[in-house]
């Protein structure tokens, strides 16, 4: 037998090329033929992708990004600091502008519905029972009301300054983040404890908020008593804009960043807060004594929500979940009797949709309930609507240690009730429900659900 080609090659020989047979040469020639057509209409399908908006099928390439790509912006300062103790950024406004002309983004629809919702927690992993998990609940959370209203999510675990661990830890991430997404209208930081509720309501920013720079839920007589209470910043909306920016600018100067005038501002606190006994220093007392104390130069770009639930307090709202569920089930249960308009309506809600119709459905659902289910939309005091968001607020689900007024079960439970509450919302869409809001099975829904039959849920 011949010695195989790699013999030859060990002793420095190359082997002698072989031929192919008429018959296969033919059919090795259409073969690459073949493959060649088929290469080239993977490309041409692919042009979509990799270089969008070109109708033929020619592969272009995309440029790399680099010094030629437009015109300078305010990213090639070199001086541009992303750090809280780094140099103040000033003309934002124009830069941003600038940026978002140079892209041709700023005349393409309305910039108020370009939202980044911010959250996070910590880089080390949790050490209370079960932390991490509910923490992966409390982000599957924030993932699936994003997704439904096509809002972008920063999700931050980093310290971006190392003395802003714990309650500061916020203001560098917003920070940066309004620098890293000049596209976005608007921020929305949301606490990591704070679970959405109300997958359906869309934030009213071109409605109600086109005048303002921050909106965060308050409590007016508490703020009018100058109680460090009066504001709670666990949720809270910044428009991207110099104001914002020399806001953030100014509360992380008071942080522990800067020791010395924290130190100071804790007094000061003290002495002007009218229920603040002792000298620990959050951001939240920050926020309220910078905004109390200098009402006249920021007031007016400011909003204290008060007509709906930008963020309800758990304790209590969570054994009302239930209820509210079922008088929303109830009006998309009604039939002919009642009124034929409002029966319709009702069909309408109850047919099988895309999870992309989301927000069609979510008006035509709010439209349904508004005026049966008693209370505004986002929820409110006395009323049954779904509140936006419940707020965990003391219960600290990730290292355990939940302020002493409340029991761990309350909390855990809490929390799991809220998160079931919210996944409901989301799983309907999918064809399936939970059991109960403290049972993880889920159970199938029946066609025209729930007007064709009630699921049993245990209790």
């Amino acid at each position: 037998m011949a010695a195989p080609a790699a013999s030859s090659k060990l002793h420095g020989a190359a082997a002698p090329p072989r031929l192919l047979a008429p018959g296969r040469a033919r059919d090795a020639l259409v073969f690459a033929a073949g493959v060649f057509a088929a290469a080239l209409v993977l490309l041409g399908s692919s042009a979509s992708v990799l270089a969008p908006g070109l109708s033929s099928g020619i592969l272009v390439a995309s440029p790399v990004p680099g010094p030629e790509d437009g015109p300078p912006t305010f990213y090639d300062d070199p001086s541009l600091s992303y750090s809280i103790d780094g140099r103040r950024v000033t003309g934002w406004d124009a830069k941003r502008a600038a940026w978002l002309r140079s892209r041709g983004l700023l005349h393409r629809g309305s910039p108020e519905t370009k939202v980044v919702m911010v959250s996070g927690s910590q880089p080390e992993p949790c050490t209370g029972e079960a932390g991490d998990h509910l923490m992966l609940r409390l982000l599957k959370n924030k993932l699936d009301y994003c997704r439904l209203h096509g809002i972008k999510l920063l999700y931050n675990r980093d310290f971006l300054h190392p003395a802003t661990a714990g309650n500061w830890a916020k203001i560098p991430i917003l920070r940066a983040a309004m620098l890293a997404h000049p596209d976005a209208e608007w921020l929305w930081w949301v606490d990591s404890d704070a679970v959405l509720t109300d997958m359906d309501f869309s934030l009213p920013l071109a409605t109600k908020y086109g005048s303002y720079n921050l909106v965060a839920y308050g409590w007016p007589e508490k703020i009018k008593k100058k109680s460090w209470l009066g504001i709670n910043n666990g949720v809270l909306l910044l428009r991207n804009c110099q104001w914002s920016l020399d806001l953030v600018d100014e509360w992380a100067r008071m942080g522990p960043a800067f020791p010395e005038a924290h130190a100071r501002f804790g007094k000061l606190a003290m002495e002007t807060l009218s229920d603040k006994k002792d000298p620990w220093f959050d951001d939240q007392t920050g926020l309220v004594y910078l905004l109390l104390t200098n009402w006249d130069r920021l007031g007016e770009k400011v909003h204290i929500e008060t007509e709906y639930y930008l963020q309800s307090y758990w304790l209590g709202m969570v054994d009302q979940l239930d209820a509210i569920a079922a008088r929303y089930e109830a009006v998309e249960r009604r039939r002919s009797s009642s009124s034929p308009a409002a029966a319709a309506a009702a069909r309408a809600l109850r047919r099988r949709h895309a999870e992309r119709e989301h927000l069609r459905y979510a008006a035509a659902r709010n439209a349904a309930v508004r005026g049966v289910v008693a209370g505004p939309a986002g929820g409110g005091y006395g009323g049954w609507r779904r509140p936006l968001i419940t707020h965990f607020m003391g219960c600290q689900p990730c290292n355990g240690k939940q302020n002493p007024m409340y029991s761990k079960k309350s909390c855990d439970e809490g929390i799991r009730r809220a998160l079931a509450f919210a996944d409901d919302q989301v799983l309907r869409v999918y064809g399936f429900r939970h059991a109960s809001l403290l049972n993880d099975t889920v159970l199938p829904l029946p066609f025209d659900y729930p007007a064709a039959a009630t699921v049993e849920r245990n209790g």
